[in-house]
């Protein structure tokens, strides 16, 4: 029940397991193709999509080193581990930082994000979050690319967690880059990563210079006109992505996304009425963080929860390490994974010591799920 690597799906793992074909064939060209239409499909776009053999974070730098040149100005709105990582990868490529940042936990304001475009006119990009997965913070991208939209910046998003678990309407939205990982809700192992290019990304990576050799995205272009990547791809990995993405489209994403915001309220029903504070002011459907209760250990907990159940949560990080668990429903999680974390954690926390209700955390969570 972790924010990945996720559980990936019996028949994705059957494609990894066949022998190695080589990638600069018809055959491999048309999965590839096949794989960059079911991307399409779940990230709600039209644009252009590159799949990279990187993690997440290779998805990320390639945003930075393609849509800001060195010296520009950028945004970067930070609110937790992840938000950070986009100002460190600027600091590193020698581009000026604006920080808005607030609070972990708390949510982005898109008129602060406008007053600071206002107040910088020459900023270069705006990079934000869909899922901060080290806090559950769900931030508003539309209500964020509404105010960027009529700016000469781009706006750069990291949908590593929350994309194909939680709406995002990539070109309703106005979203020119985004990044996304493989081992999330896409229910793929590590090793993949992709980013939507929108037409006016292009524009831009055209006329800077570009610090990158492997993550210079004009390459990726080149090889997108024949369904075809620059260098040697994650042959199994991209075999396991295209059963997966079979699978979502089978369902459909606006399915999908209705289905996680189904998921995340019977959790959070469940939660609540256990006595639990939520650690995210505006929560994210791909994921729930929960603040411990005063005098329970973190660490304990978390074993004792795995050890006895088999239930692996995420514990905190940063400020918040030891202080919250962090709880995933995303790609194969079902009503019934849901209504088993309640139970698990209304034991665990009745052994910790605290004073716990039996069957009253499930039964909320049943009531959502019943609805």
């Amino acid at each position: 029940m972790t924010p990945g690597p996720t559980e990936v799906p019996e028949s994705a793992l059957l494609g990894m397991a066949r022998q190695m074909s080589h990638h600069r064939t018809p055959e491999f060209r048309k999965l590839l193709a096949e794989a960059q239409a079911g991307l399409k499909h779940v990230l709600a776009t039209q644009n252009d999509v590159a799949i990279l053999t990187s993690s997440g974070t290779g998805a990320m730098e390639a945003a930075v080193v393609n849509a800001v040149p060195r010296g520009g100005k950028a945004l970067v709105l930070e609110s937790g581990k992840f938000a950070e990582r986009w100002r460190k990868l600027c600091e590193v490529f020698g581009i000026e930082v604006v920080r808005y940042e607030v609070p972990w936990g708390e949510a982005f304001q898109a008129d602060e994000v406008a007053r600071r475009l206002e107040q910088h006119p020459d900023i270069a990009a705006v990079f934000t979050t869909l899922l901060e997965t080290s806090t559950g913070v769900g931030h508003d991208i539309e209500a964020i690319g509404r105010v960027v939209g009529p700016s000469p910046a781009l706006l750069v998003v990291d949908g590593i967690s929350g994309v194909g678990v939680m709406e995002c309407r990539t070109d309703a939205w106005g979203i020119d880059l985004l990044a996304v990982g493989s081992q999330k809700a896409l229910m793929t192992p590590p090793g993949l990563a992709f980013l939507a290019i929108s037409p006016a990304a292009w524009r831009r990576i055209e006329s800077i210079q570009r610090p990158a050799f492997y993550f210079d995205l004009m390459a990726y272009r080149k090889a997108l006109a024949d369904s075809d990547t620059p260098y040697t791809p994650a042959i199994p990995l991209v075999r396991a992505l295209v059963e997966s993405l079979r699978k979502i489209q089978a369902v459909g994403i606006e399915r999908i996304w209705a289905e996680s915001r189904r998921l995340a309220q019977a959790l959070r029903a469940g939660v609540e009425t256990l006595g639990l504070r939520l650690a995210a002011a505006r929560p994210a459907d791909g994921m729930t963080a929960v603040f411990l209760p005063e005098g329970v250990d973190g660490r304990a907990f978390l074993q004792r929860l795995e050890g006895r159940f088999g239930l692996k949560f995420a514990g905190g990080q940063g400020p918040w390490k030891g202080r919250i668990f962090r709880i995933a429903h995303m790609g194969l999680v079902d009503e019934l994974d849901i209504v088993s974390t309640v139970a698990a954690l209304e034991l665990a926390l009745a052994e910790a010591g605290q004073n716990v209700k039996l069957g009253t955390g499930v039964a909320a969570a049943s009531r959502v799920l019943a609805q």
